[in-house]
């Protein structure tokens, strides 16, 4: 078998175990959404693309506002980005910059949950009276300490918590005469994940008699 065949049958395996294990965190979350006055979403670092994953995406509902800091992404270097993420009270500042409040709802994505920003970004929205939800690796997230002055993890500021069931480390694949292991399923199966969010939504919007506001792609 060559290693492109392990990281795809190893990545199968952990999408299908939170295909398994993660539909009534994805209802409880799609339940909290619907009942909501404006869906946010924001991740930093690599996460920030299971943020734009819901966002302006075909079939996807177009009133999700996301939360897309410029220093927080890739695009304007990866030191700045790990840096900025670690920053406390820079998530303070991005919280009065956005008009979140008691009656909307916030997904949160970190893989590793531990970094400051996300943290705070969390228990910040919960403060104004907003529900968390965190989409994270729990098994990740558990084995290390957070970086928030706080003390907590994002699954620990959250109302809801969705596991994407990766490995600590995210990458799951050991390559001999590879120092480090190679092959990270966080985005892939985050993506899925956001996925099935947004179908259960739809699905429970139309149930109530409402029409969702989905987006249909601009190339059909």
């Amino acid at each position: 078998m060559s290693g492109a065949e392990g990281f795809m049958r190893q990545a199968l395996e952990i999408a299908s175990r939170a295909a398994r294990t993660q539909a009534d965190a994805i209802a409880r979350a799609a339940e909290l959404v619907v009942d909501a006055r404006v869906f946010w979403v924001f991740g930093t670092g690599h996460s920030h693309l299971i943020a734009e994953e819901l966002y302006g995406r075909a079939g996807g509902l177009a009133d999700v506002r996301a939360v897309l800091e410029p220093g927080l992404m890739l695009h304007e270097g990866l030191r700045k980005s790990s840096l900025l993420e670690r920053l406390p009270g820079l998530a303070g500042v991005l919280l009065q910059t956005n008009d979140i409040t008691a009656d909307d709802v916030v997904l949160i994505a970190s893989n590793s949950g531990r970094n400051a920003v996300p943290v705070e970004f969390a228990l910040g929205a919960r403060a104004r009276g907003a529900k968390v939800i965190a989409l994270t690796s729990l098994a990740h997230s558990t084995s290390v300490t957070s970086r928030a002055p706080g003390g907590q993890r994002l699954f620990e500021g959250a109302d809801v918590v969705i596991d994407n069931c990766g490995e600590p480390g995210d990458a799951v694949i050991d390559v001999p005469g590879s120092p480090e292991r190679t092959g990270a399923t966080s985005t892939m199966v985050g993506a899925m994940l956001a996925q099935a969010l947004t179908v259960e939504i739809v699905t429970r919007l139309t149930a109530r008699g409402q029409t969702p506001n989905v987006l249909r792609s601009l190339n059909s």
